[in-house]
């Protein structure tokens, strides 16, 4: 009887977030001018500039002057009897009026996304879910002075030292309750943490990572809860336009080697496949030297592909990366190959985001690791309709 009756609770609670939505997305339309996330602004959103200083734990919070923002985990976990475990979460935050004309409670300034997943890398499970709210009645937001990002009961937030983690799917199979402790100072990429992403000035955004954090925490994988210890990867970016018609979508890499070089390499596809010019990484040297990459210095070769049986698109799931000035060339391969998301209620992208292994030599000597890496443009519509 009590197990129904939460259930009864459980139902009624999404049927009114969904109703509220629903009058929340009627009233979009009424209300605020025809407007895409695809849509080149001229409302006042800020733009991402070179010369803007990021500073810590300031920039961590929210910049509600900008257009889109996000911060995104992803780690590499095992439990206490050597399970392997890949996850990824992620909170979104898109401006849709900047001054709304008629504030209210209803009023739509910005709605916030999220995305959970949890890979048991031994048994090739991927579970997915996700979340999209608007911060009227505080189902979901973000905070502009401090570490707090929420999306009903899915919390990002900073007690001090640590970043916390949690969210967990409606049905309870699975879900995260993690504490992250970074074990290096903020990556600033691109230029001192500004990354142009297009050949148009605003097409850029702040873009920094964490890129060792020490985890500790739970998982919970179909009913079960399981103890976990690991490394983490947290990205933050916000701008206000980042791509360009032409370009489709990007290959991003992040790796965590075991001799404490980690590496993050993105490389933006053209429409006809080619490589923009725009695309970047940094390394980060076991000292902490940081090291940027430009689009010369990077080499991305893609090996065997999956065929996705939901969306039918291709990804390529083994790659070789070489960077030369390094000397440089690691084997990536997923670690398992069905690790593609579909966000139909919420960003409406289907990508490729899953855990890897990486082998290879740097300078000579043998080097290993483990990592994430996101496919973005190989199904449904470019991802220039998306961020431009």
């Amino acid at each position: 009887m009590i197990g129904q009756m939460s259930r009864k609770v459980v139902a009624i609670k999404k049927s009114m977030r969904w109703a509220e939505l629903i009058i929340a997305t009627v009233l979009t339309v009424i209300i605020l001018p025809e407007w895409t996330i695809g849509q080149e602004t001229d409302t006042g959103w800020a733009q991402a500039h070179q010369g803007r200083v990021l500073e810590f734990p300031a920039d961590h919070a929210s910049h509600p002057d900008y257009r889109i923002e996000w911060w995104y985990y992803t780690g590499n976990l095992e439990g206490v009897d050597g399970q392997r475990f890949g996850y990824q979460v992620t909170f979104f935050r898109v401006g849709i009026d900047r001054e709304p004309k008629n504030p209210s409670v209803w009023s739509i300034r910005d709605l916030f996304m999220a995305h959970l997943a949890v890979t048991d890398l031994d048994r090739g499970q991927h579970f997915m879910s996700e979340r999209l709210n608007r911060a009227g009645v505080a189902w979901a937001g973000a905070r502009s002075d401090r570490l707090e990002v929420w999306n009903e009961n899915w919390r990002l937030e900073s007690d001090g030292d640590s970043h916390v983690l949690r969210a967990m799917s409606d049905d309870g199979r699975f879900g995260v309750d993690l504490r992250l402790a970074a074990d290096r100072l903020p990556v600033l990429n691109g230029r001192e943490g500004f990354s142009q992403k297009g050949r148009q000035a605003g097409n850029a955004s702040h873009y920094y990572s964490l890129t060792r954090m020490a985890t500790t925490g739970e998982l919970r994988v179909e009913g079960q809860t399981v103890g976990v210890v690991g490394l983490s990867w947290m990205d933050h970016e916000f701008g206000t336009t980042f791509l360009e018609p032409s370009q489709q979508g990007w290959d991003w890499f992040s790796l965590q080697l075991d001799d404490g070089t980690d590496l993050m390499v993105y490389v933006i596809r053209q429409e006809d496949g080619a490589v923009d010019l725009h695309s970047s990484g940094t390394l980060v040297r076991p000292s902490g030297e940081v090291v940027s990459l430009e689009a010369g210095d990077i080499k991305l070769v893609p090996g065997r592909e999956w065929v996705s049986p939901r969306s039918g698109a291709r990804y390529p799931v083994e790659w070789v990366i070489g960077i030369s000035s390094e000397s440089l060339r690691l084997e990536v391969q997923a670690a398992v190959d069905g690790q593609e998301l579909h966000t139909e209620q919420s960003t409406g992208v289907t990508y490729w985001e899953g855990a890897v292994t990486a082998t290879g030599s740097m300078g000579g000597q043998s080097v290993a690791g483990r990592g994430y890496l996101e496919m973005t443009g190989y199904a449904g519509r470019p991802m220039s309709e998306v961020l431009r």
